[in-house]
Protein backbone atom coordinates (compact mmCIF):
# COMPACT_ATOMS: atom_id res chain seq x y z
CA UNK A 1 0.00 0.00 0.00
CA UNK A 2 1.05 3.52 -0.79
CA UNK A 3 1.40 5.45 1.77
CA UNK A 4 2.26 9.61 1.21
CA UNK A 5 4.62 11.96 3.86
CA UNK A 6 3.08 15.61 3.42
CA UNK A 7 5.14 18.74 4.57
CA UNK A 8 3.29 20.82 6.98
CA UNK A 9 5.17 23.31 3.59
CA UNK A 10 2.51 21.45 1.22
CA UNK A 11 5.83 19.56 -0.26
CA UNK A 12 5.51 15.62 -0.55
CA UNK A 13 6.88 12.33 -0.93
CA UNK A 14 4.84 8.99 -1.88
CA UNK A 15 6.38 5.49 -1.14
CA UNK A 16 5.34 2.01 -0.29
CA UNK A 17 4.72 1.15 3.32
CA UNK A 18 6.41 -1.52 5.54
CA UNK A 19 5.45 -0.58 8.74
CA UNK A 20 1.88 -0.35 10.48
CA UNK A 21 -1.02 0.78 8.49
CA UNK A 22 -1.73 3.87 10.72
CA UNK A 23 -1.20 7.73 9.76
CA UNK A 24 0.88 9.94 11.96
CA UNK A 25 2.39 13.36 12.67
CA UNK A 26 5.42 14.64 14.10
CA UNK A 27 8.06 16.65 13.28
CA UNK A 28 10.20 15.57 10.65
CA UNK A 29 13.78 15.20 11.04
CA UNK A 30 17.36 13.63 9.52
CA UNK A 31 19.95 10.96 10.52
CA UNK A 32 23.15 10.39 8.18
CA UNK A 33 24.14 7.27 10.42
CA UNK A 34 25.05 4.17 7.84
CA UNK A 35 24.24 1.65 10.45
CA UNK A 36 22.63 1.76 13.93
CA UNK A 37 19.00 1.84 12.88
CA UNK A 38 17.75 -0.25 16.26
CA UNK A 39 19.80 1.74 18.44
CA UNK A 40 18.23 4.76 16.55
CA UNK A 41 14.61 3.93 16.79
CA UNK A 42 14.87 2.80 20.72
CA UNK A 43 16.23 6.31 21.24
CA UNK A 44 13.44 7.67 23.52
CA UNK A 45 15.03 11.41 22.39
CA UNK A 46 13.19 10.73 18.92
CA UNK A 47 9.62 10.47 20.44
CA UNK A 48 7.53 12.65 18.87
CA UNK A 49 9.12 12.89 15.53
CA UNK A 50 8.94 11.33 11.71
CA UNK A 51 12.72 10.19 11.52
CA UNK A 52 14.57 10.22 7.93
CA UNK A 53 17.67 7.89 7.62
CA UNK A 54 19.71 8.97 4.79
CA UNK A 55 21.79 6.06 4.12
CA UNK A 56 19.76 4.19 1.05
CA UNK A 57 20.00 0.72 2.30
CA UNK A 58 17.96 -0.08 5.73
CA UNK A 59 16.79 -3.32 6.90
CA UNK A 60 19.54 -5.29 5.57
CA UNK A 61 21.14 -6.84 9.17
CA UNK A 62 17.19 -7.17 10.61
CA UNK A 63 16.33 -6.51 14.40
CA UNK A 64 18.34 -8.60 17.48
CA UNK A 65 16.66 -9.79 20.63
CA UNK A 66 16.07 -7.37 23.12
CA UNK A 67 18.01 -5.18 25.06
CA UNK A 68 17.57 -2.06 22.75
CA UNK A 69 17.80 1.55 24.32
CA UNK A 70 14.74 1.54 25.69
CA UNK A 71 11.86 -1.21 25.40
CA UNK A 72 9.96 0.34 22.45
CA UNK A 73 10.34 1.73 19.38
CA UNK A 74 10.38 6.06 19.77
CA UNK A 75 9.68 7.10 16.70
CA UNK A 76 6.15 8.64 15.21
CA UNK A 77 7.03 7.04 11.88
CA UNK A 78 10.30 6.14 9.50
CA UNK A 79 11.08 7.13 6.24
CA UNK A 80 13.91 5.54 4.26
CA UNK A 81 14.42 5.13 0.23
CA UNK A 82 15.68 1.16 -0.03
CA UNK A 83 14.37 -1.66 2.82
CA UNK A 84 15.54 -4.72 2.42
CA UNK A 85 12.78 -7.47 3.65
CA UNK A 86 15.26 -10.67 3.57
CA UNK A 87 17.98 -9.32 6.46
CA UNK A 88 21.25 -11.65 6.73
CA UNK A 89 22.87 -11.52 10.26
CA UNK A 90 23.23 -14.10 12.53
CA UNK A 91 21.76 -12.02 15.40
CA UNK A 92 19.03 -11.30 13.46
CA UNK A 93 15.55 -12.62 15.32
CA UNK A 94 13.03 -10.56 12.92
CA UNK A 95 12.76 -8.07 9.92
CA UNK A 96 12.73 -4.26 10.29
CA UNK A 97 9.42 -4.14 9.31
CA UNK A 98 8.06 -6.98 11.13
CA UNK A 99 9.51 -5.11 14.10
CA UNK A 100 7.46 -2.20 13.34
CA UNK A 101 4.28 -4.13 12.40
CA UNK A 102 4.31 -5.35 16.13
CA UNK A 103 5.03 -1.93 17.33
CA UNK A 104 2.21 -0.40 15.37
CA UNK A 105 4.76 1.76 13.57
CA UNK A 106 4.38 3.13 10.01
CA UNK A 107 7.51 3.46 7.47
CA UNK A 108 7.59 3.59 4.12
CA UNK A 109 10.27 3.14 1.29
CA UNK A 110 11.00 4.05 -2.27
CA UNK A 111 11.43 8.02 -1.30
CA UNK A 112 14.32 10.14 -2.52
CA UNK A 113 15.44 10.64 0.70
CA UNK A 114 18.47 12.70 -0.75
CA UNK A 115 16.05 15.53 -2.15
CA UNK A 116 14.28 14.63 1.41
CA UNK A 117 16.80 15.66 3.44
CA UNK A 118 18.02 18.40 1.41
CA UNK A 119 14.77 20.29 1.41
CA UNK A 120 14.81 19.58 5.54
CA UNK A 121 18.30 21.28 5.27
CA UNK A 122 17.31 24.06 3.24
CA UNK A 123 13.97 25.10 5.10
CA UNK A 124 14.67 23.25 8.35
CA UNK A 125 12.82 20.85 10.90
CA UNK A 126 9.23 20.58 10.23
CA UNK A 127 5.88 19.15 10.94
CA UNK A 128 4.77 16.65 8.47
CA UNK A 129 1.89 13.84 7.92
CA UNK A 130 2.22 10.23 7.36
CA UNK A 131 -0.86 9.50 5.47
CA UNK A 132 -2.46 7.11 3.40
CA UNK A 133 -2.00 8.04 -1.05
CA UNK A 134 -5.48 6.70 -1.04
CA UNK A 135 -7.36 9.63 0.11
CA UNK A 136 -10.84 7.15 0.67
CA UNK A 137 -8.57 5.58 3.23
CA UNK A 138 -7.80 8.42 5.57
CA UNK A 139 -10.02 8.72 8.45
CA UNK A 140 -8.35 11.99 9.81
CA UNK A 141 -7.24 10.14 12.96
CA UNK A 142 -3.88 10.66 12.89
CA UNK A 143 -2.03 10.02 16.00
CA UNK A 144 0.41 12.34 17.64
CA UNK A 145 2.58 13.36 20.83
CA UNK A 146 1.90 16.21 23.16
CA UNK A 147 5.35 17.59 23.20
CA UNK A 148 4.69 19.54 25.85
CA UNK A 149 4.56 16.23 27.64
CA UNK A 150 7.16 14.21 25.65
CA UNK A 151 9.82 13.86 28.92
CA UNK A 152 7.00 12.67 31.06
CA UNK A 153 5.87 10.27 28.41
CA UNK A 154 9.04 8.55 27.93
CA UNK A 155 10.03 8.83 31.84
CA UNK A 156 9.99 5.61 34.22
CA UNK A 157 7.31 5.55 35.90
CA UNK A 158 9.11 4.08 39.57
CA UNK A 159 12.20 4.37 41.01
CA UNK A 160 15.08 1.41 40.09
CA UNK A 161 18.12 0.17 42.00
CA UNK A 162 20.99 -1.38 40.23
CA UNK A 163 23.95 -3.22 42.06
CA UNK A 164 27.59 -2.31 42.03
CA UNK A 165 30.70 -2.50 44.03
CA UNK A 166 31.51 0.98 43.46
CA UNK A 167 30.15 4.48 44.25
CA UNK A 168 26.44 5.12 43.95
CA UNK A 169 25.05 7.27 41.03
CA UNK A 170 22.06 9.00 41.21
CA UNK A 171 20.71 8.98 37.49
CA UNK A 172 17.74 11.28 36.89
CA UNK A 173 15.62 9.92 34.07
CA UNK A 174 14.29 12.39 31.43
CA UNK A 175 14.60 9.70 28.60
CA UNK A 176 17.64 7.64 29.56
CA UNK A 177 19.45 5.68 27.22
CA UNK A 178 19.78 2.07 28.52
CA UNK A 179 23.61 2.26 27.20
CA UNK A 180 24.30 5.05 29.77
CA UNK A 181 22.98 3.03 32.71
CA UNK A 182 24.85 0.23 31.49
CA UNK A 183 27.99 2.16 30.66
CA UNK A 184 27.91 3.45 34.65
CA UNK A 185 27.41 -0.28 35.63
CA UNK A 186 30.44 -1.42 33.57
CA UNK A 187 32.66 1.14 36.08
CA UNK A 188 31.44 -0.60 38.63
CA UNK A 189 28.76 1.91 39.31
CA UNK A 190 25.48 1.41 41.83
CA UNK A 191 22.77 3.37 39.94
CA UNK A 192 19.44 4.72 41.48
CA UNK A 193 17.49 5.56 38.17
CA UNK A 194 14.59 7.99 39.18
CA UNK A 195 12.25 9.73 37.15
CA UNK A 196 12.63 13.33 36.89
CA UNK A 197 8.92 13.86 37.69
CA UNK A 198 9.44 12.57 40.99
CA UNK A 199 10.86 13.57 44.40
CA UNK A 200 14.33 12.44 43.57
CA UNK A 201 16.17 15.42 45.69
CA UNK A 202 15.20 13.23 48.96
CA UNK A 203 17.92 10.86 47.28
CA UNK A 204 21.13 13.18 46.84
CA UNK A 205 22.26 12.44 50.40
CA UNK A 206 22.84 8.86 49.70
CA UNK A 207 24.57 8.89 46.03
CA UNK A 208 27.96 9.65 45.41
CA UNK A 209 27.32 11.16 42.26
CA UNK A 210 24.56 12.69 40.14
CA UNK A 211 23.89 12.29 36.55
CA UNK A 212 21.99 13.89 33.98
CA UNK A 213 20.27 11.79 31.33
CA UNK A 214 19.23 12.92 27.37
CA UNK A 215 15.49 13.10 26.48
CA UNK A 216 13.12 14.60 24.12
CA UNK A 217 11.98 17.78 23.68
CA UNK A 218 12.43 21.80 23.97
CA UNK A 219 14.50 21.87 27.30
CA UNK A 220 12.56 25.25 28.27
CA UNK A 221 9.02 24.01 27.35
CA UNK A 222 9.58 20.39 28.88
CA UNK A 223 12.36 21.31 31.84
CA UNK A 224 9.74 23.65 33.25
CA UNK A 225 10.60 23.17 37.15
CA UNK A 226 13.40 20.88 37.07
CA UNK A 227 15.61 23.43 35.61
CA UNK A 228 15.18 25.26 39.10
CA UNK A 229 15.51 22.04 41.24
CA UNK A 230 18.80 20.97 39.43
CA UNK A 231 20.03 24.13 39.99
CA UNK A 232 19.23 23.54 43.60
CA UNK A 233 22.28 21.10 43.69
CA UNK A 234 24.67 22.86 42.09
CA UNK A 235 25.91 24.22 45.32
CA UNK A 236 25.97 20.69 46.78
CA UNK A 237 29.15 18.89 46.86
CA UNK A 238 29.00 16.14 44.65
CA UNK A 239 29.93 15.62 41.48
CA UNK A 240 27.52 16.15 38.40
CA UNK A 241 28.01 15.07 34.91
CA UNK A 242 24.73 15.39 31.85
CA UNK A 243 24.78 14.15 28.43
CA UNK A 244 22.79 15.88 25.58
CA UNK A 245 19.03 17.17 27.06
CA UNK A 246 20.97 16.72 30.47
CA UNK A 247 23.47 18.92 29.10
CA UNK A 248 21.13 21.33 28.32
CA UNK A 249 19.27 21.34 31.47
CA UNK A 250 22.32 21.34 33.29
CA UNK A 251 23.25 24.88 31.43
CA UNK A 252 20.05 26.44 31.91
CA UNK A 253 20.23 26.11 35.67
CA UNK A 254 24.03 27.45 35.61
CA UNK A 255 22.21 30.59 34.03
CA UNK A 256 22.76 30.06 30.26
CA UNK A 257 20.28 29.66 27.42
CA UNK A 258 19.78 27.31 24.50
CA UNK A 259 17.94 27.91 21.70
CA UNK A 260 16.33 25.16 18.44
CA UNK A 261 18.87 24.67 15.75
CA UNK A 262 17.61 24.79 11.80
CA UNK A 263 17.42 21.51 11.67
CA UNK A 264 20.08 19.85 14.47
CA UNK A 265 22.70 17.22 14.39
CA UNK A 266 21.41 13.54 14.05
CA UNK A 267 24.53 11.42 13.29
CA UNK A 268 27.00 8.83 14.08
CA UNK A 269 30.36 11.35 12.79
CA UNK A 270 29.82 15.02 14.60
CA UNK A 271 33.41 16.65 15.22
CA UNK A 272 34.03 18.06 18.30
CA UNK A 273 37.06 19.56 19.93
CA UNK A 274 37.96 19.68 23.52
CA UNK A 275 38.64 23.66 23.70
CA UNK A 276 41.05 22.77 26.66
CA UNK A 277 43.17 20.19 25.06
CA UNK A 278 43.01 20.34 21.66
CA UNK A 279 42.27 17.21 21.09
CA UNK A 280 39.56 16.32 18.35
CA UNK A 281 36.86 13.29 18.60
CA UNK A 282 34.16 11.71 16.18
CA UNK A 283 30.81 11.64 18.27
CA UNK A 284 27.64 10.29 17.78
CA UNK A 285 24.87 13.47 18.42
CA UNK A 286 20.79 13.62 18.10
CA UNK A 287 19.66 17.29 19.25
CA UNK A 288 17.84 19.88 17.93
CA UNK A 289 18.41 22.37 20.48
CA UNK A 290 21.78 23.87 21.73
CA UNK A 291 23.54 26.02 24.51
CA UNK A 292 24.32 29.50 23.73
CA UNK A 293 28.31 28.83 24.65
CA UNK A 294 28.37 32.96 24.95
CA UNK A 295 25.44 32.63 27.47
CA UNK A 296 27.28 31.13 30.26
CA UNK A 297 28.39 32.77 33.11
CA UNK A 298 31.95 33.93 34.38
CA UNK A 299 32.03 30.64 36.47
CA UNK A 300 30.91 28.04 33.78
CA UNK A 301 33.34 27.46 30.63
CA UNK A 302 33.31 25.65 27.02
CA UNK A 303 34.38 22.30 27.26
CA UNK A 304 33.89 21.05 23.74
CA UNK A 305 32.78 22.79 20.94
CA UNK A 306 31.30 21.56 16.95
CA UNK A 307 33.41 21.62 14.86
CA UNK A 308 31.27 21.25 11.72
CA UNK A 309 28.90 24.86 13.11
CA UNK A 310 31.10 25.86 16.06
CA UNK A 311 28.17 25.54 18.35
CA UNK A 312 28.90 24.34 22.21
CA UNK A 313 29.02 20.70 22.44
CA UNK A 314 30.09 20.97 25.94
CA UNK A 315 30.86 23.06 29.58
CA UNK A 316 32.27 22.37 32.60
CA UNK A 317 32.52 24.64 36.12
CA UNK A 318 36.02 26.62 36.47
CA UNK A 319 36.21 24.59 40.09
CA UNK A 320 33.11 22.54 41.00
CA UNK A 321 32.85 18.57 39.36
CA UNK A 322 29.93 19.45 37.33
CA UNK A 323 30.22 19.18 33.79
CA UNK A 324 28.21 18.02 30.65
CA UNK A 325 28.27 17.20 26.90
CA UNK A 326 25.83 17.58 24.16
CA UNK A 327 27.04 14.41 22.26
CA UNK A 328 26.50 10.66 23.07
CA UNK A 329 29.78 9.49 24.84
CA UNK A 330 27.87 5.80 25.26
CA UNK A 331 27.28 5.66 21.87
CA UNK A 332 30.76 4.55 20.58
CA UNK A 333 30.63 5.35 16.81
CA UNK A 334 33.91 4.13 16.45
CA UNK A 335 35.73 1.71 19.28
CA UNK A 336 35.82 3.55 22.19
CA UNK A 337 35.37 7.54 20.82
CA UNK A 338 34.97 9.66 24.04
CA UNK A 339 33.70 6.68 26.40
CA UNK A 340 36.43 7.90 28.30
CA UNK A 341 34.17 10.80 29.97
CA UNK A 342 32.56 7.80 31.69
CA UNK A 343 35.99 6.80 33.82
CA UNK A 344 36.83 10.79 33.84
CA UNK A 345 33.57 11.27 35.61
CA UNK A 346 34.16 7.75 37.92
CA UNK A 347 37.42 9.13 39.03
CA UNK A 348 36.25 12.30 40.15
CA UNK A 349 33.06 10.46 41.68
CA UNK A 350 36.20 7.92 43.70
CA UNK A 351 38.15 11.05 44.91
CA UNK A 352 35.35 13.66 46.08
CA UNK A 353 33.92 10.02 48.06
CA UNK A 354 37.55 9.56 49.53
CA UNK A 355 37.81 14.03 50.84
CA UNK A 356 34.88 13.08 52.19
CA UNK A 357 35.83 10.24 54.31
Amino acid sequence: MEMRLTLEDGKSFTGKSFGALKEVLGEVVFNTGMSGYVETLTDPSYKGQILVLTYPLQGNYGVPKPPYESKNIQVQGLIVTHYSDSPSHHAAARSLGKWLQDEGIPAISGVDTRNLTRHLRQNGAIKGHLLFADEKLRKGNATAVDMNRVTEIVAPKKVAHYEGSGPKILLIDTGAKENIVNSLRKRGAAVIRAPWNMNWENLVDEADGVFLTNGPGDPIDVGGDLIGRIRGILNADIPIFGICFGHQLLSLAAGGRTHKMKYGHRSVNQPVQDVLTGKCYITSQNHGYVVQGESLPKDWQEWFINLNDKTNAGIRHVSKPIMSVQFHPEASPGPNDTAFLFDDYMKMVMQMRRKQR
